[in-house]
């Protein structure tokens, strides 16, 4: 046997016995960490399929609930959605407490649905969950005429940024209105009317309620004054005289509400025939207390 193939049996051997070596020191770790990677997967697997099951039974026992909420069994339905809400998984606890505070105020009972309301305002972390909690109880709070307990639930949707800031701003009008402050209501539902992102039926609404505001003897809202000129020269006939660009001033110097879209209100209106009239005279047919549902008019007898 040649010195160089002893020398690479040797090499062989020892090399051999390095690997035993490393093996008696890492195996049990290596095999202890399959096996928890093959444990964890079995265990994440087994918790997605309990957590779907569970997702399901609470989806069939809310819906169960629902279809008794709008039956004639008021009982079964408050105990069904009081399980949903004990025993309910995922995100059906909340939606069963929402549908119980909407079943109690359907039945009359204000005072306990906004209790419900509130209480369900405290207890969810998102945000705007919150905010339509809160906007619900204040449009239950409506007929009351309180201003204070409205503000104080909306008072957080106002911002620009709340998509919930229009339904805030029309249930806290509502309110004043309600109350006999008819200008700050004004103030509400003109800053809906300048809301860009206030819906097409919003706004007719709105408008519909103006007119009755201003009717009852609310003051119109102002334009902006326009802008003074830096020069002292007369304009010239290329430009607009100044009477015909800016609203014509009344004799106190309150300057007309702008204009009317008379195409939103038809929406609202039984007949285009009766617009004109209805908005050139006081809207009668209004409720003189505070509406809770969109208001309309009614088209007048006199011809």
């Amino acid at each position: 046997m040649s010195s160089d193939t002893l020398i690479r049996e040797v090499d062989e051997e020892l090399r051999r016995d390095r690997m035993r070596k490393l093996w008696r020191q890492t195996g049990p770790w290596v095999i202890g960490a399959a096996v928890a990677v093959v444990l964890g997967v079995a265990g994440y697997e087994g918790w997605q399929w309990w957590a779907k099951t569970q997702a399901a039974r609470s989806s069939e026992q809310f819906y169960a609930a629902a279809k008794l909420a709008d039956g004639a069994d008021l009982d079964a339905a408050k105990k069904a959605l009081d399980a949903v809400i004990a025993q309910g998984s995922g995100g059906y606890p909340m939606l069963a407490q929402f549908r119980e505070a909407a079943l109690l105020a359907q039945n009359g009972k204000i005072d306990e649905a906004v209790a419900a309301y509130d209480a369900l305002s405290s207890s969810i972390n998102n945000t705007h969950l919150r905010e339509l909690a809160l906007v619900l109880a204040a449009n239950l709070l409506i007929d009351k005429g309180d201003v204070q307990a409205v503000e104080q639930r909306v008072g957080g949707s106002l911002t620009p940024g709340s998509p919930m800031r229009n339904a805030a701003r029309e249930a806290l009008a509502l309110t004043q209105y309600k109350a006999g402050k008819l200008d700050d209501a004004m103030k509400n539902f003109e800053a809906i009317l300048e809301d860009p992102a206030a819906s097409r039926d919003t706004q007719g609404r709105v408008q519909i309620y103006m007119l009755q505001l201003q009717a009852e003897g609310a003051k119109p809202i102002e334009a902006p004054a326009p802008a003074a000129s830096s020069s002292a020269e007369p304009a010239s006939a290329s430009q607009p005289a100044a009477s015909s660009a800016a609203p014509e001033a009344s004799a106190e110097g309150v300057v007309a509400p702008p204009a009317i879209d008379t195409s939103a209100m038809s929406m609202a209106l039984p007949q285009q025939s009766a617009v004109s009239a209805a908005s050139s005279a006081a809207p009668e047919a209004l409720a003189s207390g505070m509406p809770s549902a969109p208001v309309s008019f009614q088209p007048s007898s006199a011809p």
